[in-house]
């Protein structure tokens, strides 16, 4: 939701990523990205040498390629395995190390902003031009702009499991610039839990608003990768999302978020009585039978019907969704009563993001959810 303020009801214990983790995951993909310039320009040096590109046949043609051979970069980022390009007559020597060595500050610097800020193809080419000495090719820059990409884009593209015991959907809001102009922009997240109890992001989508277009094209991507069969959707109350899953899974069972719903229902009471709400509520909500989660409903009904009628007309509006969980094993209920899972992965997108003033477009926004959602190590539940 655009409000970053979380309830305070206690009912999971999911740990949140550290900050540690995402700081290693990002390092990884600056790693794999320092290598993919690396590369290309030894290839752009040599095909400078023997004045042709592989398999090109040219009447200035100096020579041949021979394969590559491993060597180690140490660099700031750790020690880098590289294939390092030869000539046939053995008369190439690279000047990438060197040029590497006096410019890895800045071209390090550079490269982790190419991964997470969607900076231009123009400055690609200026991290390339630091470590070539002249200026790459067009096609060389799009190349390594495109090899960035390519990773996410095919995690994005899997194929995903015909069956999940749970799916847990909700957005998240990022500044974004569109024409010139920064907007607070959702991101429609879905992660499963399989058969096996293991958790997994299983995609996303850029939004205009949270609508029941924007969570269809979600759901549509979701059925077309494979997904067949989920026996629960954990929510909000968005009402076209509902719409949604009715029918594209009518069999599929839904529980509502019931940190979502603590805090709807808190809203309709003053700030003095919302303690002693929240503590109503949660005697609602953590009973060990369905039958005594509704005699301690009628009890709060009765309590305060008269002087909080918003906060509980809120409250037994859609409450049978809020106590699907008593369909499940009791194992899981601590798991599947909230959204909180994906909450706890969105707190840890927003302390990297909250750093930055918006993004430069979706596709740097996309770049930067994806990053971090590698550094995340869900615990496998009970299921």
């Amino acid at each position: 939701m655009p409000s970053s303020t979380r309830c305070k009801t206690q009912y999971s214990t999911e740990p949140l990523p550290s900050q540690e983790e995402f700081r290693i995951g990002l390092r990884e993909a600056a790693r794999g990205a320092v290598r993919r310039v690396v590369e290309d320009a030894m290839q752009e040096e040599l095909t400078g040498l023997l004045q042709a590109e592989a398999y090109e046949r040219t009447p200035t043609r100096r020579g041949q390629r021979n394969g590559s051979y491993p060597r180690d970069l140490v660099t700031g980022l750790g020690p880098l395995p590289l294939r390092v390009p030869r000539d046939r007559a053995g008369a190439y020597r690279s000047q990438v190390f060197d040029r590497y060595a006096r410019a890895e500050p800045q071209v390090t610097r550079m490269l982790v902003d190419m991964f997470v800020g969607g900076v231009s193809q123009g400055q690609v080419g200026q991290v390339a031009e630091t470590l070539l000495g002249v200026a790459p090719s067009a096609s060389t820059v799009s190349r390594l702009a495109h090899d960035l990409q390519a990773d996410c884009d095919a995690w994005r593209a899997r194929a995903l499991s015909a069956h999940y015991r749970v799916i847990y959907l909700d957005g998240v809001y990022f500044p974004i610039v569109h024409e010139d102009r920064a907007d607070q922009t959702p991101l429609l997240v879905a992660l499963g839990l399989d058969a096996n109890g293991h958790k997994d992001v299983l995609g996303f989508v850029v939004a205009g608003q949270e609508s029941r277009a924007a969570w269809q094209t979600l759901v549509d991507d979701l059925k077309r990768r494979g997904v067949q069969q989920v026996d629960l959707f954990v929510t909000d109350g968005d009402e076209g999302l509902s719409g949604v899953l009715t029918q594209a899974f009518p069999t599929a069972q839904r529980q509502r978020c019931l940190t979502h719903k603590v805090r709807n229902v808190l809203a309709h009471v003053p700030h003095r009585a919302k303690a002693e709400v929240a503590a109503a509520l949660k005697g609602i909500l953590v009973q060990p039978t369905r039958a005594e989660a509704h005699t301690h409903l009628d009890a709060f009904g009765a309590r305060y019907a008269r002087v909080y009628p918003e906060a509980v007309a809120t409250l037994q509006r859609d409450i049978a969704d809020c106590l699907t969980f008593y369909d499940f094993p009791r194992e899981m209920w601590k798991h599947i009563r909230t959204n909180n899972a994906l909450e706890g992965l969105f707190s840890t997108v927003r302390r990297r993001t909250n750093k930055m003033d918006a993004f430069r477009n979706e596709t740097s926004c996309i770049l930067i959810v994806y990053a971090v959602i590698q550094t995340v190590r869900f615990r496998r539940i009970p299921v």
